[in-house]
């Protein structure tokens, strides 16, 4: 019998060793923890991201191209390049504030707490989505339902149940979270238990050194056969970006 060569043997030890510690680690991740990594996997420190919107519906379809600015947990702009009608139309959310502007009427409006739940110019995304907000981080109570393999990853499923006093409409959401922060899905469940709408990752690509959900899609679940796709073309993580982009100021007048 061929001897086994004592230092590969002390090799393939060590790797072993070494992928049983990872493997523990993720194991001991709790809810709460898998959650954050989420959200700032999703947001980076700051990041600049182009898009196009697709509002599909039975009969007819529309797009929109957009850029989005994140900074911090609580600094989201949006704004609309494409089709020419709704360029200029922006909605910008600080600190749990929201306000929109449309050049048509050259008026910045508030967006009442009350409305956060509507939809966002006629999609299947909350205005409480487009502000791609981590509340659910700060504002939830996570509990790990389930881990499951899925393409060769782990994934967590989470179940974040809203504090009693959250301004959310939410009873609760069921997130699944591959093993790389990656969001797969994200269910939105009414207070009576209802599953209202579901966010899936359909397509996910390496960009800026990270993997992304390039292709997400929001659908009713009474009326699957109407979505909201967002598809994301570029983006940028943890930029410099100037504290003025998110103000008033910036919302109603564009800097180039």
């Amino acid at each position: 019998m061929p001897r086994t060569c004592p230092l590969l043997a002390t090799v393939f030890c060590l790797l072993a060793v070494a992928a049983a510690a990872v493997a523990v680690a993720a194991s001991a991740l709790d809810a709460d923890t898998i959650v954050r990594q989420a959200m700032d996997h999703y947001r980076g420190q700051s990041s600049r991201a182009d898009m196009t919107m697709i509002i599909h519906r039975p009969d007819w379809e529309r797009s929109m191209r957009m850029q989005a600015w994140t900074a911090g947990d609580e600094k989201t702009l949006v704004r609309v390049i494409e089709p020419r009608k709704d360029a200029g139309n922006a909605t910008l959310s600080v600190d749990g504030n929201m306000w929109t502007f449309s050049p048509s009427i050259n008026r910045v409006i508030k967006v009442p707490s009350s409305m956060m739940g509507q939809n966002w110019m006629g999609s299947d995304f909350s205005n409480k989505d487009v502000s791609k907000s981590a509340d659910i981080v700060s504002q939830y109570d996570h509990t790990l339902l389930a881990r499951e393999e899925h393409e060769g990853h782990q994934v967590w499923v989470v179940q974040s149940v809203p504090h009693e006093e959250a301004a959310v409409v939410w009873g609760r959401e069921v997130l699944r979270i591959r093993d790389d922060w990656v969001l797969l899905e994200q269910q939105f469940w009414s207070q009576d238990g209802e599953l209202v709408k579901t966010l899936e990752a359909l397509a996910i690509e390496e960009m800026a050194g990270r993997p992304v959900a390039t292709v997400m899609r929001m659908a009713k679940t009474a009326a699957p056969e109407e979505y909201t796709e967002l598809r994301t073309h570029a983006v940028e993580f943890d930029l410099e970006l100037a504290d003025s982009l998110f103000t008033l100021s910036s919302l109603r007048n564009p800097r180039r």
